[in-house]
């Protein structure tokens, strides 16, 4: 991917899980409980989690985040042979309060500081956003915290991009600036007209799918100076 300039640029939308809040990370916590399949557990964990927002969105069976990566997490349990009601409940609670990406509270600090419009695009329910935003100590640096509720789909459906520019953070899709960490969302946000940032935290190419990113990223602190180069 070669990197282009962004231009006329006055809202940042973020992805939250697996862009500002790190997905992994309550699976990292219990770690020792778990042994050694760990990491495999919350890698399928992710992978199922988004496979069922996929699948659900195309089956029109739509239902809240919350439920999707508690089913996702149970079939990564089961797949490890992993049987503990316990740990399941305190996973999920864990999921409440992710650890936010030690790149991401200055990074929105600095782009409010700089005078852009912040704010949250995500799959996750109102609920979720909300105990996520709270204890990672980012609310204070968002203007917008929008979930997929409010159009009852899940990304990569355009219905959910088109909420940044009806909830009026931003006159046109060309105004904004949208950034995530993962491949297929970047793509999707581009594909939709957004110029986009994707932060490369998992070393990935692009998709074969239509859209491709502006910018490349390694980290979050990067994208002030990103945006203020020639914008």
């Amino acid at each position: 991917m070669s990197d282009t300039e962004f231009t006329a640029v006055t809202t940042c939308m973020f992805d939250a899980y697996g862009t500002l809040f790190d997905v992994h990370a309550p699976v990292a916590r219990v770690a020792a409980r778990i042994g050694e399949n760990a990491d495999a557990v919350s890698r399928l964990w992710r992978q199922k989690q988004l496979e069922y927002t996929w699948l659900r969105s195309l089956m029109g069976e739509h239902v809240v985040f919350w439920q999707v990566t508690g089913e996702a997490l149970d079939y990564a349990l089961a797949a490890h042979g992993i049987d503990d009601r316990p740990l399941r409940e305190e996973l999920m609670d864990l999921y409440l309060t992710l650890d936010a990406y030690p790149d991401a509270r200055q990074a929105l600090a600095d782009l409010k500081a700089a005078g852009f419009t912040t704010g949250i695009l995500s799959n996750g329910s109102p609920g979720m956003l909300n105990a996520a935003v709270k204890s990672s100590g980012l609310a204070d640096h968002l203007d917008y915290v929008l979930s997929v509720e409010d159009v009852g789909i899940f990304k990569p459906d355009n219905r959910v991009y088109q909420m940044v520019i009806d909830c009026g953070s931003a006159r046109a899709a060309g105004d904004v600036c949208f950034v995530s960490a993962n491949t297929w969302d970047a793509q999707a946000a581009a594909n939709f007209g957004f110029q986009v940032a994707r932060i490369n935290r998992f070393g990935l190419a692009d998709e074969n799918i239509p859209g491709r990113p502006k910018r490349l990223l390694g980290l979050l602190n990067e994208l002030p100076g990103a945006l203020a180069a020639k914008n």
